[in-house]
């Protein structure tokens, strides 16, 4: 079976977002990053689509990275909850 490779630098600007949302330090900013890898991601995996040839590495590079985005956004829903209830707990 023949695999795909990732491309040109330029083909893979979505992995730039990606890793600026996975190490985001500012709490306040995580959720923009998040949101901007999302576009990037869904621009470049319908890039992929359109596109002839085989691209399988970079198009399952491109689901784990949604994935692992979705995963992240859960979490921080799920610790922004458990802050509330603590809070709430508190007073």
């Amino acid at each position: 079976m023949k695999t795909g490779k990732l491309g040109p630098p330029h083909k893979r600007v979505w992995a730039q977002f990606y890793k600026a949302a996975l190490f985001e330090l500012d709490a306040n900013k995580v959720s923009d990053r998040i949101a901007e890898a999302e576009t990037a991601l869904v621009i470049r995996a319908r890039e992929l689509f359109d596109s002839a040839g085989d691209n399988i590495e970079e198009e399952q590079a491109v689901d784990d990275a949604m994935y692992a985005l979705h995963a992240l956004r859960s979490a921080l829903k799920c610790r922004a909850s458990a802050k509330n209830t603590s809070e709430e707990l508190a007073a």
